[in-house]
């Protein structure tokens, strides 16, 4: 069975956030704006989302 993955694009800048939330950002790939990654959909990622959700859009991966 093939693994779920979500879409997260970067949608806030990281600039004058904690360096632990640019560090999350730098671990997802996301490092400049507008830029788009499939991540797998597993706890730690769905952690890291919820760490910097206010910098982030998150979506359903296309099949």
């Amino acid at each position: 069975m093939a693994q779920k993955t979500i879409t997260v694009t970067q949608t806030g800048s990281p600039i004058g956030r904690p360096k632990d939330q640019r560090a999350t950002l730098v671990a997802m790939g996301l490092n400049k704006l507008h830029r788009t990654r499939e991540l797998a959909d597993t706890p730690e990622t769905r952690g890291r989302i919820e760490k910097v959700k206010h910098l982030l859009k998150v979506g359903k991966a296309e099949a």
